[in-house]
């Protein structure tokens, strides 16, 4: 080989060296919040993969929760992203976080079809589509007869301790369940809630209760979650009645369940170096029955956070490419 064509080649990997360090540059060092629940660890460890071998970041995930996440955010700036932030816990602050400038939305829907509510098994779905309301179905409690007194119908409603144990008593008493038939059933725990809906869906029996989605339970036994007739009362109502103890919500008002709101919040810090991975940040979106899928796959295989990154990258291209671009899906894929 030639000094001219060593030269050359010597030429063309520096400039490929510099091209990559400065693409890394333009992203620069990332910090994320893998939170403390099945569907924050997978969309954390999916960002982090997808910053790391497609756009050259240098990505950190930091443990995290709702409300300590916030409040690092918040007060300290770091990290950098909460792609995961479930913004009813934390309304009010967030929103003066927002006004002052220190907190950013950059995705205000990371998650579709997420919620909270009352849901029914598919087959009953099915075998009575005409029951396709909450306020429907509420008179006929004959349909869901409780173990204890066949003559009641059962719902299932929270465990003690659980904030919406609170608001489910509360509609509970707003609805007039008790006296349309109604016994509010305490499943005791995450476990008793879980079990009870498992062993219904199993068996083909009817099931009424609470639930939220993205989770595994949901996404396995494909339940149905059925609108409120009623629209939503206001926050007054919610806020100073249906979400508090039964002794301070004298009057409750029937009405829908508050919209569950998801939002990736990022630091005005991270606005201004960001780069490339605000970009990313902004268009990604997880269609709700693939996340309770993977929940699903979560649940089964006892998988990590990573591991089931891994598992979504390589079976859904189809989703996570529209995210990026040709030349970063390549890298990726490359990657894995």
């Amino acid at each position: 080989m030639t000094k001219k064509t060593l030269g050359v080649l010597g030429a063309l990997g520096l400039s490929v060296c510099f091209g990559s360090a400065a693409f890394a540059q333009e992203c620069g060092d990332v910090s994320i919040a893998e939170m403390d629940w099945a569907s924050a660890e997978l969309m954390a460890n999916v960002d982090a993969i997808i910053l790391e071998e497609g756009y050259g970041c240098d990505v950190s995930l930091i443990p995290g929760a709702t409300t300590t996440t916030f409040a690092s955010m918040s007060e300290k700036a770091e990290p950098d992203v909460a792609p995961e932030l479930w913004i009813n816990a934390v309304r009010d602050p967030l929103s003066a976080a927002k006004e002052e400038g220190s907190l950013v939305a950059l995705n205000d829907g990371p998650i579709t079809g997420l919620g909270e509510g009352w849901w029914v098994t598919p087959a009953f779905a099915e075998e009575h589509p005409e029951l396709d309301t909450v306020e429907k179905l509420l008179e006929r409690p004959d349909l869901f007869p409780y173990a204890e007194d066949e003559s009641k119908g059962a719902f299932v409603g929270c465990p003690a301790g659980w904030g919406c144990q609170l608001v489910n008593a509360n509609l509970f008493r707003a609805f007039d369940m008790e006296e349309k038939g109604w016994v509010l059933v305490d499943p005791g725990s995450a476990a008793g809630l879980d079990g009870s809906m498992a062993k219904a869906a199993d068996r083909g029996e009817p099931w009424f209760g609470y639930y939220w989605s993205p989770t595994s339970m949901i996404g396995k036994y494909n339940m149905v979650m059925l609108p409120f007739e009623a629209e939503f009362a206001g926050r007054e109502n919610w806020d100073g009645c249906i979400a508090l103890a039964e002794q301070d919500c004298q009057d409750p008002q029937p009405t829908a369940w508050t919209v569950s709101e998801v939002e990736t919040v990022v630091t005005d810090d991270f606005m201004e170096k960001g780069g490339v991975a605000a970009d990313y940040f902004k268009a990604r979106v997880f269609p709700g029955d693939v996340m309770n899928a993977m929940l699903v796959f979560m649940n089964e295989n006892q998988a990590t956070g990573e591991d089931a990154a891994f598992e979504f990258l390589m079976t859904h291209e189809d989703i996570w490419t529209q995210w990026v671009g040709e030349d970063v899906a390549a890298k990726v894929k490359d990657a894995l």
